[in-house]
């Protein structure tokens, strides 16, 4: 494996419509980086997520998890170094119980039963919902839902963890616990995020698109003090860098 895992080359998509959704994006995301990719609703995020395992591919340009470039010949292991999170877990969950969800990777990667067993007992401890092995999905809070489709992902043991928008629809107890679950994860991440506070919590580093373009990588502190660039790209300071409406100070 390279001393990188993820890195976009002159990545552009287009989709049928001529929807020019990624532009010549260039990025590199190195072992065990937490990184945020933010934009305003049709900045592209979702398009670049959907490439990073293979769900898309590029028009122009590539992608590479470690040495090995995002194709229809790598798919297999591509998906088994990259887990996506998605931005619902209904998409995620679909057996008839939580524990067949977690196993449904590890099943078809043809592992033996009691590997598979071992695996979703780990990825279930490793979110706390063992108790839920055995609970049907759509009888889950929307927190609960949250970690077992994370579950579903550990259950292949990635090397990458892509999450988009993991914080959406949580209560605020929820949304707490779930940063405090992420903070304890060494894997390599890239969250896409509008929730630019649970950003400054997770990330050292922040993407910025808009339009189908990278407009800035750099520190997050930084990129969000940067006004001129968070107006131009349609976003505004997380909640607690912005000041009080009484007396001005943060």
């Amino acid at each position: 494996m390279s001393h990188h895992l993820l890195e976009a080359i002159q990545l552009c998509h287009r989709y049928a419509d001529g929807t020019e959704a990624l532009r010549g994006l260039d990025f590199c995301i190195h072992h065990g980086e937490s990184v945020a990719l933010v934009g305003a609703n049709g900045a592209g995020k979702s398009t670049l997520l959907q490439h990073l395992n293979g769900t898309l591919l590029p028009t122009s340009g590539a992608v590479k998890v470690g040495e090995v470039t995002v194709c229809k010949e790598t798919l297999r292991d591509i998906r088994r170094t990259v887990g996506m999170v998605f931005q619902d877990p209904d998409d995620q969950l679909f057996m008839s119980t939580v524990f067949e969800d977690v196993a449904f990777g590890p099943r078809n990667l043809g592992l033996p039963a009691a590997d598979v067993a071992l695996r979703v007992q780990q990825a279930l401890a490793r979110v706390e919902i063992g108790h839920l092995a055995h609970k049907p999905p759509f009888r889950l809070s929307g927190g609960e839902k949250r970690r077992a489709a994370i579950a579903t992902v550990l259950s292949m043991s990635p090397d990458v963890l892509v999450l988009d928008e993991p914080s959406a629809g949580l209560d605020p107890r929820s949304r707490r616990q779930l940063i405090g679950l992420l903070k304890e994860f060494r894997h390599t991440k890239l969250i896409a995020t509008h929730d630019l506070d649970l950003v400054l919590d997770l990330c050292d580093r922040t993407l910025v698109m808009h339009q189908g373009k990278l407009m800035a990588d750099g520190p997050t502190r930084e990129i969000f003090a940067d006004a001129a660039l968070l107006e131009a790209c349609h976003l505004e300071k997380p909640f607690s860098m912005q000041g009080c409406p009484v007396c001005g100070r943060t």
